[in-house]
C-alpha cells in the first residue's frame, strides 16, 4: 500500500518520487514505469472520437488514484484518489487516512483546520468541503443521521454541517479555490528537468511555402545572487531549410537523441539499375521530443531538409514519444479574385476545416501502417496522409491532425541522388515519398 504526502494546490508523493500539479503527462508515465513494481495495473482512459472533449486519464486501479490530465496542454489538473482504502494518506508528516485511522470528518477538521461549511454538490450527490486547493467528498447513504442544511439562495447551493462520524469518499487535488474552475498550472520549475520545452511553433512561410520555425521556448535558469534563484526563462530561436547541423545546435542546443535512416522505402520508383544499389549515407534525425519536433538533414550536404510537427494525441502510435508542439502554421488561400487569403491551421485543427479551406486534394491519400516488428499490428489502425503547398499532413481516424511535415523547396537536378524521387512522378508519390522517406525517425521510452 502507498504511503503519501497530501500537498494541497501542489503535489501527492513521497520521497522517491511526486505527482506535481502542472507536469506534463510524459513525466508521470516516466514515473510510473520506473516504479512499475509499486504501481501496477494503470489504465490510460481518453476519448478516442473527441480527445479534446474530455481530461486524459492515468487511472492507477491498484491504489485508488485518478491523475487527471487537461485535453489541450497535456499538464496535470486533478489527482483524484477514489478509493481512501486503498492508499495511506498524510499532510505535515501525520497520517490522516490509514488502515488504522478512519478520514471522518473530525480527523479531517483535526488534521487540516477550520473551514466554510460543507457545500451539496446535487449531480454528483455528494458533499464537499473545500480548503484553498484541496476538497473532500462525503456521500449522504454512509451517514447514520440525517444531515441539516441551510440553502444559500446567493449561490443555488446549500451550505451544510456535515454530521460527527461521516467518512471520505474523495479527495481532489487542484489549482486555486475551485475543483470546478480549476485549470491546469504553469509547468512548475521542478519539473523542466535541465529540458527545454516549446511553449509555441510557428511556422514561417516565404513566397513558394514553408521555409522555416519560429519557437518560443522555456526553460529553467539560475538568476544571479549569492542563493542562486531558479527563474523561468523566455527566449525565441528561429531555425530554417538550409541551416547547417552546426545552425542548429547553436540555436536549439544537442537533441535528444540522433536517428540515422537505415533504408531508403521510395528506391522502387527509382531507375531499375539503381534499385538494389545500396545508399552509401544515410540522411539524419534531430528528435527534440520536449519540443515535439523532428529535424532531418541531408546526408550530404548537412542542411536541413525537413521539419516534423507532433500533435501526440491518444490513440495515435506514437504517442507519448512527443510532447505535444503548439503549433501555428499560416495558410495561403487563393481566391477566384486575384487577392490571396491567410488562415491559420493550429494543433487543433480538424482536416475538414482545412479542407474547406484549401480545398480537397485530387489525388487519393496514401494509406500509412506502422508496426513495431512485422508480425504485429497496429492497434491504432491507420493514418492518412495528404500533400498540400509543402506540407504533409497525417490525419487519424477521428480526423485530427498526428504530425505536419514540413519539406523545402525542390532542389535542382544537378544536386538530386540517384535514390531521389523522379521529376515525372504523381502528386500522389511525391506526397508518399516524402511521407516514406521521414519513417522511423526513432523512438523515445518515457
Amino acid at each position: 500500500m502507498l504511503d503519501l504526502e497530501v500537498v494541497p494546490e501542489r503535489s501527492l508523493g513521497n520521497e522517491q518520487w511526486e505527482f506535481t500539479l502542472g507536469m506534463p503527462l510524459a513525466q508521470a508515465v516516466a514515473i510510473l514505469q520506473k516504479h512499475c513494481r509499486i504501481i501496477k495495473n494503470v489504465q490510460v482512459l481518453y476519448s478516442e472520437q473527441s480527445p479534446l472533449s474530455h481530461d486524459l486519464i492515468l487511472n492507477l486501479t491498484q491504489d485508488g488514484i485518478k491523475l487527471l490530465f487537461d485535453a489541450f496542454n497535456q499538464r496535470l489538473k486533478v489527482i483524484e484518489v477514489y478509493d481512501l482504502t486503498k492508499v495511506k494518506l498524510k499532510y505535515c508528516g501525520v497520517h490522516f487516512n490509514s488502515q488504522a485511522i478512519a478520514p471522518t470528518i473530525e480527523q479531517i477538521d483535526q488534521s487540516f483546520g477550520a473551514t466554510h461549511p460543507g457545500v451539496y454538490n446535487s449531480a454528483e450527490q455528494l458533499f464537499h468541503l473545500n480548503f484553498r486547493g484541496l476538497s473532500f467528498s462525503f456521500q449522504l447513504d454512509s451517514w447514520t443521521e440525517t444531515p441539516k442544511y441551510e440553502p444559500n439562495f446567493a449561490h443555488g447551493l446549500a451550505s451544510l454541517q456535515i454530521p460527527h462520524g461521516a467518512t471520505v469518499k474523495r479527495m481532489y487535488i487542484y489549482n486555486g479555490n475551485s475543483l470546478q474552475d480549476t485549470k491546469a498550472p504553469l509547468m512548475p520549475l521542478s519539473c523542466f528537468l535541465g529540458n527545454v520545452y516549446a511553449e509555441n511553433v510557428d511556422v514561417l512561410r516565404d513566397g513558394t511555402g514553408p521555409s522555416g520555425l519560429r519557437l518560443r521556448l522555456l526553460t529553467a535558469g539560475c538568476g544571479p545572487g549569492v542563493l542562486a534563484d531558479a527563474k523561468m526563462r523566455v527566449f525565441e530561436r528561429c531555425v530554417y531549410f538550409g541551416d547547417s547541423c552546426q545552425d542548429v545546435l547553436s540555436t536549439l542546443g544537442s537533441p535528444h537523441k540522433v536517428f540515422y535512416k537505415s533504408e531508403d522505402k521510395m528506391k522502387i520508383h527509382s531507375p531499375s539499375p539503381h534499385k538494389q544499389v545500396p545508399s552509401k549515407c544515410n540522411d539524419y534525425f534531430f528528435n527534440y521530443f520536449t519540443l515535439g519536433v523532428d529535424i532531418l538533414f541531408d546526408a550530404n550536404t548537412h542542411k536541413v531538409k525537413k521539419f516534423v510537427l507532433h500533435t501526440n494525441y491518444p490513440g495515435h502510435y506514437n504517442f507519448n514519444i512527443y510532447h505535444r508542439c503548439e503549433f501555428k502554421i499560416p495558410l495561403i488561400i487563393k481566391r477566384d479574385s486575384a487577392d490571396s487569403q491567410t488562415e491559420t491551421c493550429t494543433t487543433y485543427s480538424k482536416w475538414d476545416s482545412i479542407q474547406d479551406l484549401l480545398g480537397h486534394p485530387v489525388e487519393k491519400p496514401v494509406v500509412l501502417h506502422r508496426s513495431s516488428s512485422p508480425n504485429n499490428t497496429n492497434p491504432f489502425g491507420s493514418t492518412f496522409c495528404f500533400g498540400l503547398q509543402r506540407m504533409i499532413f497525417e490525419v487519424m481516424q477521428n480526423n485530427h491532425i498526428a504530425s505536419v511535415t514540413l519539406y523545402g523547396p525542390t532542389r535542382p537536378s544537378s544536386q538530386l541522388r540517384t535514390s531521389d524521387l523522379p521529376q515525372s512522378l504523381s502528386t500522389q508519390e511525391r506526397c508518399g515519398e516524402e511521407i516514406l522517406s521521414t519513417l522511423h525517425h526513432g523512438a523515445w521510452n518515457c
